[in-house]
């Protein structure tokens, strides 16, 4: 009996990966190609498409080269993305209309104002579960349309194709005959109706969206064509799985169930709860959207997303030059002074969930004559905790879900001090698997399941090491209230 193997697709803000998985669901090689971050002087960041896709079949080439496997071996393709960057095409050349805009930037900005000036606000978030912001697809589309030499005209003749990254490269893998989304993407567009599980015409109308010239959107593990890799493989495979990155992520980690949540350590954090197939509208300061669907079944989540976690870091290394390199934070952490009180607030581009206060202003408070480069830096890495669990407690109020335990993955959970530490402020069991690819892993299950490659067993490969809360009961609530005290602060509104 032959082998067979799944490549996932992971193309992330920074780069592209091609995952190969066995017939065990393990990760056995990966490739990785980066792409040119575009910033203009007006600080608008932008990603060439054709950079992208063309990435994503060397990633894949390499993989299957540097593996050595047999290419006929190959069952299946998983796709992930970066989930709001958003871009254009003509339909029948497959050229880009411009390049596409990144999830970061906010040059739509004026483009939800006016939508706010209407009093549309509250309507597009009773619909789609998000307040209404440049950070998603619908207003980079509209901006797209009205700026870019051409779009607009292509979109009146019905021409042009519009959407996340996954149907920029489900189309181009497929060679044009497949334009599709899955679920999960389409939910954090702003222009799909989550509670009807449609493209939604008055959304679409408020942005300047022709309804028709979007993809069509199918469960996360349907049938999305074939590729052959631009002529890599002797024979199409099918491509079987697409997933936002976070949504992959929370599947990968097996949070299957209600009340099963994850966070995603990097840059910054997605923190996600699945919430079943009933949605809730949080009045907590969280977002809601769809998991996934599989199956002609859907699941909903809350998320909250921070923008300065592991960038903290990032800030104290480069910014600072408190340490040479991340390893260090977790030494200092366990030297500091153990009864200090200081508290970092990394606001440095206002706070989001569960606050939304985007002029509130980064801060240390708490400094005393004893306050050194130790204390600064345990304060930084324990601001992370405290974020996550101030989400983490949002989703339980919105819920009435008590939360038992976390799922995390990201470079930062390698630091013992932080999940210690995460696991003492949270009041909950923290799991970090041993693989750092849980966002490519969930298409590769999902793809595998569908293909009958194994069956949902397969999440029992993730070996895990688990931290358990031992902080005393009165330390946690002290060092958790003066947090909300200070973030009290800074806050404007």
């Amino acid at each position: 009996m032959k082998e067979k193997y799944i490549i996932s697709i992971d193309q992330s803000t920074q780069g592209t990966k091609a995952l190969l998985f066995n017939e065990k669901g393990k990760l056995v090689k990966r490739a990785d190609k980066m792409h040119e971050q575009i910033v203009n002087g007006k600080g608008w960041i932008s990603h060439n498409p054709s950079e992208i896709y063309a990435n994503t079949i060397e990633a894949v080439r390499r993989v299957i080269e540097e593996s050595g496997i047999e290419k006929v071996n190959i069952a299946g393709v998983g796709i992930c993305n970066q989930r709001e960057t958003s871009l254009a095409w003509d339909r029948f050349t497959g050229e880009p209309v411009g390049n596409a805009i990144v999830w970061q930037c906010a040059r739509a900005a004026e483009i939800c104002s006016r939508i706010e000036r209407k009093g549309e606000a509250e309507a597009v978030r009773k619909k789609t579960g998000m307040r209404l912001s440049p950070y998603f697809p619908a207003a980079k589309i509209a901006w797209i349309l009205e700026n870019v030499k051409g779009a607009r005209e292509k979109s009146d003749k019905g021409r042009i194709c519009h959407g996340t990254i996954d149907s920029w490269i489900v189309f181009k893998l497929t060679k044009g005959k497949s334009y599709k989304t899955d679920y999960s993407n389409a939910s954090r567009t702003q222009l799909f109706n989550i509670f009807e599980l449609k493209w939604d015409r008055e959304l679409c109308g408020l942005f300047g969206v022709d309804i028709s010239n979007l993809a069509e959107v199918c469960d996360s593990n349907a049938f999305y064509g074939e590729t052959d890799f631009e002529g890599l493989l002797s024979k199409p495979v099918p491509i079987h799985s697409v997933l936002g990155d976070s949504h992959g992520a929370l599947f990968g980690q097996g949070c299957l169930e209600p009340g099963m949540m994850k966070a995603t350590y990097g840059t910054g954090s997605s923190i996600m709860m699945n919430i079943g197939e009933t949605p809730v509208l949080s009045t907590h300061g969280v977002v809601t959207s769809l998991a996934w669907s599989m199956n002609g079944r859907v699941n909903y989540v809350l998320e909250g997303n921070l923008n300065y976690t592991g960038a903290v870091i990032s800030w104290m290394k480069n910014e600072l030059n408190l340490i040479q390199s991340p390893v260090e934070t977790e030494s200092l952490a366990e030297s500091a002074l153990k009864d200090d009180n200081l508290y970092l607030i990394p606001a440095f581009s206002g706070l989001g969930a569960p606050y939304w206060d985007s002029h509130a202003a980064a801060a240390i408070v708490g400094m005393t004559r004893a306050t050194g480069k130790a204390e600064i830096v345990r304060a930084g890495i324990e601001c992370i905790a405290y974020q996550i669990t101030d989400i983490m407690k949002a989703m339980s109020k919105d819920t009435d879900i008590i939360v038992k335990e976390l799922r995390v993955d990201g470079g930062p959970t390698k630091n013992a001090y932080l999940m210690q530490f995460q696991s003492d402020i949270a009041e909950v069991d923290i799991r970090v698997p041993d693989s750092e690819e849980l966002s490519g892993i969930g298409p590769a299950y999902a793809a595998g399941i569908e293909l009958g490659v194994w069956d949902e067993t397969v999440f029992e490969n993730l070996s895990c090491k688990i931290y358990k809360p031992e902080m005393k009961k009165a330390v946690r609530e002290k060092k958790y209230r003066g947090w909300k005290k200070n973030i009290e602060t800074i806050l404007t509104k």
